[in-house]
């Protein structure tokens, strides 16, 4: 399949118990056996490509020419990938020719389109604090990202502590801290024509959090001068960048969105989700409905029910969750939801939020503090973590998390659709008003996604988009905190992201439609679930094709339409 081009600019692993065959003939065979470690040799020559050559400093080179050079020569892998001979491939040796091309497909976007490095401030805000509940970070990451939470001086998890770091990591981890002064003398000649004024709106927050995380970093160093010293550097350039960002924003007038055209591309090339613009919004559209009739259906049926109460106090915070995680084990093994595994306590109890009080608490705290198990069924994330980490695919394409948020509807699409599933699955039964917070999730994650899809054409400032967000949220939950802030920033930065939580997981819904018309009567959802995880981080259009042997997603992808399903 040869993309469309809408240029802005001038210049195998754990597959199914049963493989399905294309061709069980002898020269297939042969040829998959000759020519698959093709695609393995290029995706680690891919792989390494990816990363560009750097500037002094060891900053990541994205000027014009070294960007017009790498396009060029990304042309050549595309067409190498392209030429190679699938004669004979097995479906999950072709889901991988597909999972490679999205992947170079996304870094053409990326040179071509989004352009990060050259529109979005908060590009450059390089320094990670926290791990992602996804197997990457979520938007657009610089090459060379510092990752503090790998260094025990920063806790992963909240069951972590402070630990000094070793002379090797402190001499490592001030190397690293060293690069962003010149970084942001490099992003101010990178942005000087942007003028995408959203993402200069939201991008001296970015800022403003990573000069704090450098000045407690400081702080953390103690009698390690150089660290200190290094963090102390970084934290004056961050400031001044943070205030330069800020002084230039009120000159900046033009759109953030990239267009329809260019959304659709993204969705089809790169997510490789068989879907335009067009139809996310209906999709959108159709959940925020559904989600609010659903939610007026549950009040009124437990009208005469008590309102919920909410934990108020650490300590009544602390007994809800050491109540709530072994009663949800307990219910997911008895329902044989999937195949529990020993690692999935830890994975929660060290992903627990610690209270918060009511001036301070988001929208997610809301529902927590009521009931913890609506959201825990949405973190189903640290599960998927959890696995890369402790049985990594043994596929090496699949094995890591793909780049440019390829994994994206599987796992935000996944994580969401748990919430709706276990609800009627009957997590709730003995708690009926916990069905309420469900349907309000859902809510404001449709609200939201809709407001980004029209943030995205071009119809609505991201302050616009945001209204939709808090006015079409019940009681009030959704308020105007850094937590609205952080993810309408991050949909407008990141095409595809803020619908992939709806979208994805109809998605996903499809998989197991299909899966129980094969099975019938042998059905379980245990099984297909089990299915789901063994295929690894990868689209759902590809899922499908993996586990019902219908290539139809795929079709869709190419003929840029539906078409029927099997008969």
């Amino acid at each position: 399949m040869t993309p469309a081009v809408f240029p802005r600019v001038s210049a195998a692993g754990v597959f199914l118990a049963v493989t399905l065959a294309v061709n069980s003939a002898g020269i297939g065979a042969q040829s998959a056996a000759s020519t698959y470690p093709q695609l393995l040799s290029l995706f680690s020559e891919w792989r390494t490509f990816e990363e560009p050559p750097r500037l002094a400093g060891d900053v990541p080179d994205y000027t014009p020419a070294t960007n017009a050079r790498r396009l060029t020569e990304l042309r050549v892998l595309q067409a190498r990938l392209k030429a190679i001979d699938q004669t004979g491939w097995s479906i999950p040796q072709r889901v991988d020719h597909h999972l490679v091309r999205a992947e170079m497909n996304g870094l053409e976007y990326h040179l071509r389109v989004l352009q990060p490095f050259a529109r979005d401030p908060a590009y450059y805000a390089s320094l990670v604090t926290a791990e992602s509940d996804t197997p990457a970070k979520e938007g657009p990451l610089i090459h060379g990202a510092i990752k503090l939470y790998n260094y025990p001086v920063w806790p992963r998890t909240r069951l972590d502590e402070v630990r000094p770091l070793s002379p090797a990591q402190s001499a490592e981890l001030a190397a690293k801290l060293r690069t962003i002064p010149p970084l942001l003398d490099a992003a101010r000649l990178n942005l000087a024509s942007s003028d995408t004024r959203d993402l200069w709106v939201g991008g001296v927050r970015a800022f403003e959090e990573q000069s704090g995380a450098l000045r407690l970093l400081a702080s953390r160093a103690g009698a390690d001068g150089t660290l200190a010293a290094a963090a102390t550097e970084a934290q004056l350039a961050t400031d001044r960048f943070a205030e330069w960002v800020a002084a230039e924003t009120p000159k900046k007038a033009g759109p953030s969105g990239i267009g329809k055209d260019q959304y659709t591309w993204y969705l089809r090339n790169v997510l490789l989700a068989p879907l335009s613009w067009e139809e996310e919004v209906t999709i959108l559209r159709r959940e925020l409905a559904r989600a609010h009739a659903s939610l007026r259906l549950e009040e009124n049926r437990n009208r005469r029910l008590p309102p919920m109460p909410v934990a108020d106090t650490p300590e009544a915070y602390e007994a809800m969750q050491a109540d709530a995680i072994p009663r949800y084990l307990r219910w997911m093994a008895d329902n044989r939801i999937l195949t529990m595994e020993p690692w999935m306590e830890r994975a929660m109890r060290e992903r627990t939020a610690p209270f918060a009080p009511e001036a301070s608490r988001n929208f997610f705290m809301q529902a927590t503090q009521r009931d913890p198990l609506p959201l825990w069924t949405h973190l189903y994330h640290w599960w998927d973590n959890m696995r890369i980490r402790v049985a990594p695919h043994a596929n090496p394409i699949r094995r890591d998390a793909l780049l440019y948020n390829v994994w994206m509807s599987r796992a935000e699409g996944m994580a969401t659709a748990m919430e709706e599933w276990m609800m009627h699955a009957g997590l709730y039964d003995q708690s009926p008003r916990s069905r309420e917070i469900v349907w309000i999730m859902l809510i404001t994650r449709a609200a939201r996604g809709l407001g980004n899809l029209y943030a995205h054409s071009n119809d609505l400032t991201m302050a616009q988009a945001a209204d939709i967000h808090v006015n079409w949220t019940p009681r009030g939950w959704m308020r105007r905190d850094p937590l609205l802030g952080f993810e309408q920033h991050l949909y407008l930065r990141q095409p595809g992201y803020g619908a992939s939580y709806i979208i994805g997981g109809r998605l996903m819904e499809e998989i197991i439609a299909e899966r129980a018309r094969q099975l019938g009567d042998t059905f379980t959802l245990q099984r297909v679930m089990d299915e789901i995880n063994h295929a690894g981080m990868i689209p759902p259009s590809l899922i499908y094709w993996e586990l019902t042997g219908d290539d139809r997603m795929v079709r869709e992808l190419e003929a840029g339409r539906p078409l029927p399903p099997r008969l």
